[in-house]
């Protein structure tokens, strides 16, 4: 199993555009998937860079309903014109905004209906082949990321508090699991009890945003005790598992949580190759 981040907000190589958006290729033994689109069409330009051919793709997996995983998403299909596309059912006419740097619309304007046949849509659970399944989360055992305060969703005519029903889970293996969190805005410990009620296999990686924002403009989010508390729980529940993340967990964050996790955590960027 390889893993190449083709998308993200950072990168080591100048060659690599970035952006504030997140796109993963993962290429197993007998599949190949595109795990987001972040919000362009440059997953495209720098997989192309990086010699992967997105035409060859099987699955699209989409994590949530943000432009900055399904931004690429036409795009995608313009290239790849055989990939199934995996998405929560709720994302389907749904409107999602942030008021974060001031109130602005964080979702698409797209017609789904043309593209149906492709269209794989995930209301509970699926599986799609014996060692890819896809999940809602089920727990809330655990806080969800305090930066969800600045999320909403359109109801009516209405902004209310996203409550993120249009968020799913990716699990690929049938040893040991990969398991791709997108932006984790259920919260990252609920996700692993999710996946962990759900299968006997043990978590290998966990890859993708955590939501853990660094705090800016006198924002309250998590502070030092939270993320104490959350590494702690990592290093003594999920002790084998290496958590790869990026995106939405913030530099000064990440930093934070790699006092206690130590090697068990790394952080991604474009051009980053997980194996």
């Amino acid at each position: 199993m390889k893993a190449v981040v083709l998308s993200d907000n950072r990168t080591v190589d100048e060659n690599y555009g970035v952006e504030h958006g997140l796109s993963v290729y993962l290429e197993t033994n007998r599949h190949k998937l595109l795990l987001d689109t972040g919000a362009s069409d440059l997953f495209i330009r720098n997989a192309e860079k990086m010699n992967i051919d997105l035409r060859e793709v099987d699955y699209l997996f989409i994590s949530h309903g943000h432009a900055d995983h399904i931004g690429g998403l036409a795009a995608f299909l313009k290239l790849n014109t055989r990939a199934k596309v995996i998405l929560s059912g709720n994302i389907i006419g749904s409107e999602y905004f942030s008021k974060r740097n001031g109130m602005h619309k964080i979702s698409i304007d797209f017609d789904y209906s043309k593209h149906k046949e492709r269209i794989l849509l995930v209301d509970n659970e699926l599986v799609i082949e014996d060692d890819i399944r896809v999940f809602t989360n089920k727990s809330i055992d655990y806080p969800q990321p305090l930066g969800n305060q600045n999320l909403f969703r359109k109801d009516k005519n209405e902004l209310i508090p996203d409550n993120f029903k249009h968020e799913l889970i990716l699990t690929v293996g049938s040893e040991k699991l990969f398991v791709f969190t997108g932006c984790a805005h259920s919260g990252l410990l609920n996700i692993l009890q999710t996946v962990k009620e759900q299968t006997s296999l043990p978590l290998g990686w966990v890859m993708g945003g955590f939501h853990l924002l660094d705090a800016k403009n006198g924002s309250s989010l998590e502070s030092d005790n939270q993320l104490g508390k959350l590494t702690r729980y990592l290093v003594n529940y999920y002790p084998h598992t290496e958590f790869i993340t990026g995106h939405c967990t913030g530099d000064i964050t990440f930093n934070k949580l790699k006092l206690v996790l130590q090697d068990q955590i790394k952080q991604f960027y474009c051009g980053y190759i997980l194996n």
